[in-house]
């Protein structure tokens, strides 16, 4: 069976910035363009609004991520056994 590396130094991680950036630019203006439109469906936009708000968070933390170099896991365990060792923390144990 084939492994693939996705994202390892491809740049994909402006393709993450950019949709947060999106993401992030649709929901300030949906914002600030307020409730037109029927009353009714308020609660709906409202939902609508906050999920761009939270999909620009995540769009954007998932592209920090790719652009720091943690594809795996197992590498971001790494780096928590790094700053747990570099704070001088006991190091867990795998269990």
């Amino acid at each position: 069976m084939e492994e693939t590396d996705h994202g390892g130094g491809d740049g994909s991680h402006w393709w993450w910035a950019l949709a947060s950036a999106a993401q992030l630019g649709w929901g300030v203006f949906s914002y600030r363009t307020g409730g037109t439109g029927d009353c009714r469906l308020m609660p709906v936009k409202a939902f609508g609004v906050a999920s761009l708000f939270v999909g620009a968070a995540a769009s954007a933390g998932f592209g920090l991520l790719r652009a720091s170099g943690i594809h795996k896991v197992d590498d971001l365990k790494e780096v928590g056994a790094n700053i747990r060792t570099g704070l001088g923390v006991r190091p867990r144990g795998t269990g």
